[in-house]
């Protein structure tokens, strides 16, 4: 395969995926990006921290990656059913795809920290800023989540009686 045919791919490919996913493809490549790095990072930490490498634990890891991207996944089931929703009383929604961004951003955050605790353990010197940083980042998004939340406390949870009886 050629470099042009290659180059061809990655662009189509990129194409499909941001058509797909819109407002959320930055913020899933980002995450994926994070996924390998911490990955990669916790591999090369591994000597360093008292556990060891092992098989179980590193199909581990891949599995708690693959449930984070899973995660974002249910975050875009329910921004779908919001829009169904909201279509269906004629209600027009400022946003699309809110709830799995922010599911993005969050995992973002904790892989951001665990990428850097995973580079103090290897042995390199972090600017000592960034950790609270990231930190201060993280405690933002939950604070959007918490917000949203509290707006939907009014919604009534499944198997809770709704009637006025």
């Amino acid at each position: 395969m050629s470099t042009n045919q290659m180059k061809a791919i990655i662009v189509a490919v990129g194409s499909v995926l941001s058509s797909m996913l819109g407002t959320l493809y930055i913020p899933v490549l980002l995450m994926i990006a994070c996924n390998i790095i911490d990955y990669a990072t916790g591999l090369m930490a591994a000597p360093n921290r008292k556990v060891g490498i092992s098989s179980y634990k590193g199909m581990r890891g891949i599995c708690k990656k693959v449930s984070m991207w899973l995660l974002v996944v249910v975050g875009a089931i329910i921004d779908q059913l919001l829009k169904y929703a909201s279509e269906m009383f004629r209600i027009a929604l400022p946003f699309s795809f809110l709830i799995a961004c922010v599911v993005a951003i969050w995992i973002i955050c904790n892989e951001l920290i665990s990428i850097l605790e995973n580079m103090v353990d290897i042995g390199v010197n972090i600017p000592d800023f960034l950790m609270p940083l990231v930190k201060h980042i993280r405690s933002q998004i939950d604070g959007v989540a918490e917000n949203i939340s509290k707006s939907g406390e009014n919604i009534p949870e499944s198997g809770e009686n709704v009637s006025a009886n």
